[in-house]
């Protein structure tokens, strides 16, 4: 055993110079080097020589029995992190759990997703390339403590479709997650998706808390991202009765923006309700798993906001949606895959950041969108997941038909 290691393992366990015990180890005289050490070690039972009253110094010791040194220490509540780590293997193998340094180890992660999309369009807005694109985001999350957690999204987007070298960098998400009582809290800019997606999909900054587990109630309040409103706040009740998952909510978009004078740059710029009114959303989703492959779903929107409120008067401000999936790629299991397709009638107030991947949504804010769309995904290799959509719509109160070819692959790290 060297000297380092003798004198580290007894600091861990706080020893001084005073003596203990009479000496155990007929080979440790009183005057060696070591002796205040290997004494407290005998006396805290961490070591014990060899069984014929010798300590053995001048020997090689196997990774193995060095392991169980350093489990007795831990058991005595010595620090001993780095041997922790050093010996983790065979500490496993013995069946002790390093706890404390498996949670220091776990306490920042980062991890990371690479997507690259490409849509071609065809149709009233053009017969061009609707995206291509590659974006890179990373993902620090981190553990404050044993109740709440820290996020943050580092987004890097690269638009292809042009020879311009059109980049941009931030760090478009921050937020904690934890637990006050027996309410969840989200607070931050945060991701957030309402009604599926069909309503909202994205960014925002706000506060949210739930309480319960078998029936949940929630409600959020704050800020939408770039979208036109000062505002917004809402609530949900949702819950499972068998295979059956059902949820009513009212999501209040409050004090519409304009969009020129608040410098607005997001795609969607709230152009279909005029500024200083509101738009008030009812929605009831429902979800029925037939089996653990195949799930039909359908949400109902209606927007109270007035017909003389609205850019375009006389329109539509209810819709539904309705959808059924088949498996679903999986992205730790190669060779996965799924099928989905979904029709779409939603009218104008009914959608303020739309899911819909190709972006096109924000064509229709005036008057809303109807039409279909089916995807497929699979899964080329582990973390890698290709997807292929495709989409038809038209105007509901025009003729504009949008067609477009969607793809993206997916790489996660």
């Amino acid at each position: 055993m060297k000297k380092s290691l003798v004198l580290a393992m007894a600091m861990a366990l706080g020893v001084t110079a005073s003596a203990y015990a009479a000496n155990p180890f007929s080979d440790v005289p009183a005057g060696h080097w070591a002796y205040d050490s290997i004494n407290k070690l005998a006396a805290s039972g961490v070591i014990e020589g060899y069984g014929d009253s010798t300590f053995g110094g001048d020997k090689l010791m196997t990774r193995y029995e060095m392991a169980q040194i350093v489990a007795k220490a831990m058991a005595k509540g010595a620090n001993v992190d780095k041997l922790a780590a050093e010996f983790a293997d065979e500490l496993d193998n013995l069946g002790v759990r390093v706890a404390a340094l498996e949670k220091k180890a776990d306490n920042v992660k980062i991890t990371g997703q690479i997507r690259y999309e490409y849509a071609d369009r065809d149709g009233a807005f053009g017969d061009n390339v609707a995206k291509n694109r590659l974006r890179t985001r990373l993902f620090v999350n981190g553990a404050v403590n044993d109740d709440w957690t820290y996020t943050a999204r580092l987004q890097n987007d690269q638009n292809l479709a042009n020879n311009k070298g059109d980049e941009t960098t931030s760090l478009n998400q921050a937020y904690v997650t934890g637990r006050v009582g027996g309410l969840a809290v989200v607070a931050g800019k945060a991701p957030l998706t309402l009604v599926d997606g069909n309503l909202y999909d994205d960014t925002a900054e706000f506060v949210s808390v739930s309480y319960g587990k078998d029936v949940k109630l929630t409600a959020y309040a704050g800020q939408p991202t770039d979208y036109g409103f000062d505002n917004f706040y809402g609530a949900s009740l949702a819950g499972n009765v068998g295979k059956l998952a059902l949820s009513a909510g009212y999501d209040a978009f409050k004090d519409s923006l304009d969009a020129a004078k608040e410098g607005i740059t997001a795609t969607a710029k709230n152009a279909n309700v005029k500024v200083g009114e509101d738009n008030n959303v009812w929605n009831v989703t429902a979800k029925y798993a037939f089996d653990k492959n195949v799930a039909l779903n359908a949400a109902y929107l209606n927007s109270d906001v007035a017909s003389d409120n609205l850019m375009k008067k006389d329109v539509d401000t209810d819709g539904f949606v309705v959808g059924l999936d088949y498996k679903g790629a999986k992205a730790k299991e190669a060779g996965s895959w799924g099928l989905s397709t979904k029709y779409f009638d939603q009218g104008a107030g009914t959608f303020v950041a739309h899911t819909m991947k190709t972006a096109d949504w924000d064509k229709y804010l005036t008057e809303g969108f109807k039409g279909y769309n089916v995807g497929a995904s699979y899964t080329l290799a582990k973390n890698m997941v290709y997807m292929l959509d495709y989409y038809d719509f038209d105007g509901k109160e025009t003729d504009k038909n949008d067609r477009v070819i969607w793809s993206r692959l997916q790489i996660s790290f």
